[in-house]
């Protein structure tokens, strides 16, 4: 069946030497629980669509801290893209935020969508500093030849 195992018995002062020698390697190497720090400033992407609203919030780099949307707080249909879905989406955002979350926020708004400026007044009712505001809907200019029209 195989060999019995002898257990030794170990004295304390041992067993805190280990333990601390592994912490020092854990510090060394950078896990997750160490290398969070408060970021000041970042950046907040709303697309407001017809159908959705989503926010995503990164970093000066472009990292992604947090997201979230309408439809994955439990709004279905059209209610996805009302103003009250946006502003649900923000204090959602704000929960995940607060612990590592930037307090300074450029906000980039894209589309057309019901959710666009109360997403922006529920960030300024967070307690966030807004420090821009800007419009990146892509816009045409002058694309392909539109369909010729019908006659009948």
């Amino acid at each position: 069946m195989g060999k019995k195992k002898i257990a030794k018995q170990e004295n304390s002062e041992t067993i805190l030497a280990e333990k601390t020698k592994v912490e020092s390697a854990i510090v060394k190497t950078g896990s997750k629980s160490s290398n969070k720090k408060q970021i000041e400033t970042g950046n907040a992407y709303i697309k407001a669509s017809y159908n959705n609203t989503l926010i995503s919030v990164t970093d000066e780099k472009g990292n992604l801290l947090a997201w979230s949307s309408s439809g994955s707080l439990g709004f279905s249909g059209p209610k996805k893209a009302t103003p009250f879905a946006a502003s649900k989406v923000v204090l959602a955002l704000t929960e995940k935020l607060k612990k590592i979350g930037p307090t300074n926020l450029h906000i980039m708004v894209k589309g057309i969508g019901g959710g666009r400026d109360s997403a922006i007044r529920s960030f300024a009712n967070q307690g966030f500093n807004i420090l821009s505001i800007r419009d990146i809907t892509p816009i045409p200019h002058n694309g392909p030849k539109p369909v010729k029209t019908r006659r009948v």
